[in-house]
């Protein structure tokens, strides 16, 4: 690397970390271009894409035919907030409902907002519809569980970086082990529960999937017990693991079902990939009962809804269905997870996950930095990745690398591990 280059990435460095807040630790590498499944650094040096910003570019970096939506509206219009009407907002309603097989949708803008947003409306549910006391509503969160780092959200939270030294925190929150339906039972002999929040597959504890039968025996349990089943698919979601949604589980609809499933959600929650990574768009979908509780004046968001995000979540959903990603996600993530299983490392504990969301689990204590040198070393071989709870690192490329490119990939972390 020429020293010119050299100064220039360390600027960038040194910039963010003058003028920046330090509630990131990212991987030293400074991105200028990104394409596909490639991002280049500012050395022009070119790496596969193996975090795929949180599974935010499903649809791979810049796609076309969103870069095109997002440029095209730009030119006409990008905001009104809700104050009035405009001609978007109403066909991509139409076009995400329909989609997913919902009545209503609530547009917002990021992940959490999202999951801000089901709190509220499963709390109004309670009240209007279960007939819940005023202020007793409880809403049931599982151990380990990542739905942002809001407030209200990591009032929940049983992660002690996101959680210590922001309290006093939101009541009306209980957390139960997940994986473990009998501990939902347990929960929901509570009246006053009014639902259960769940990540389908949890990705930012490590890839953590649960057992087949667990999500059907939840959506039972709360079924049963008059509580909404919410489920938290903004980084699980949108053909991520194999399926349109992670909640579908291993049903035969090869994704794009309608719902028409044994775990169909309440209140589904959506982020990241709606927008495939060009613009921040989150969505809530719910039918009327429940989404009509929510009344004029009683929640919104200035950008939520905006016609520049409308656009762009149109075609980043008709991208996922057209290109069938889902199909691509499910056939290349087992064959990923048997190649990796064959890489002779004792450094390997475990390989897990689902579709493309997958991580490795490090044979050393969550404190130690082998996983973090491990990524220096992968970013060193052409690919980026990023640790997750000390000894995890999380692998979940853009759904439209193809098996070529996947082989390319398997045989870098294969060479890093056994050079380590």
């Amino acid at each position: 690397m020429n020293d010119q280059v050299l100064n220039i990435s360390q600027k960038s460095i040194q910039l963010e970390d003058k003028y920046g807040a330090h509630n990131y630790h990212p991987l030293p590498v400074v991105l200028k271009k990104g394409k596909g499944v490639f991002v280049w650094d500012v050395n022009g040096k070119v790496y596969f894409d193996f975090l795929s910003a949180y599974s935010a570019v499903n649809q791979g970096h810049s796609h076309p035919r969103i870069i095109k939506a997002l440029t095209d509206q730009a030119q006409e219009l990008s905001l009104t907030s809700r104050a009035f009407y405009n001609d978007s907002l109403g066909e991509y309603e139409h076009y995400i409902t329909s989609y997913f097989g919902f009545d209503k949708v609530l547009p917002m803008n990021t992940g959490v907002e999202a999951v801000e947003t089901a709190l509220k409306l499963c709390r109004k549910w309670a009240y209007e519809k279960k007939g819940i006391p005023a202020n007793q509503a409880k809403i049931v969160m599982v151990e380990a569980n990542f739905h942002g780092r809001t407030l209200g959200v990591i009032s929940g939270s049983t992660d002690p970086d996101s959680r210590a030294g922001f309290g006093p925190y939101l009541p009306g929150l209980e957390v139960i082990p997940y994986n473990d339906s009998n501990a939902l039972a347990k929960a929901l002999e509570d009246p006053n529960v009014a639902g259960f929040m769940v990540e389908p597959i949890q990705g930012e504890a490590g890839v953590v999937v649960p057992d087949q039968d667990y999500l059907s025996k939840c959506k039972a349990l709360c079924k049963e017990a008059n509580a909404l089943f919410i489920a938290d698919e903004v980084q699980t979601g949108l053909a991520r693991t194999g399926r349109l949604l992670a909640v579908c589980g291993d049903c035969n609809c090869k994704g794009f079902c309608e719902n028409k499933y044994e775990t169909r959600p309440d209140i589904l929650i959506l982020g990241k990939a709606l927008s495939g990574g060009v613009y921040p768009v989150s969505a809530v979908l719910a039918d009327d009962e429940i989404m009509l509780c929510i009344k004029p004046g009683e929640h919104g968001s200035t950008y939520g809804g905006n016609p520049l995000a409308c656009k762009v979540a149109v075609e980043a959903l008709r991208v996922l269905k057209d290109e069938r990603l889902d199909d691509n996600a499910r056939f290349l993530g087992k064959y990923l997870r048997q190649e990796l299983r064959k890489i002779e490392s004792p450094l390997i504990d475990l390989v897990r996950g689902k579709g493309l969301l997958n991580a490795i689990v490090i044979n050393d204590s969550p404190e130690s930095s082998t996983a973090w040198d491990l990524c220096l070393k992968l970013r060193d071989n052409g690919l980026l990745a990023k640790p997750t709870h000390g000894n995890i690192i999380r692998l979940a490329p853009p759904l439209v690398i193809t098996k070529q490119q996947l082989d390319e990939c398997i045989e870098i972390i294969r060479k890093t591990f056994i050079e380590f």
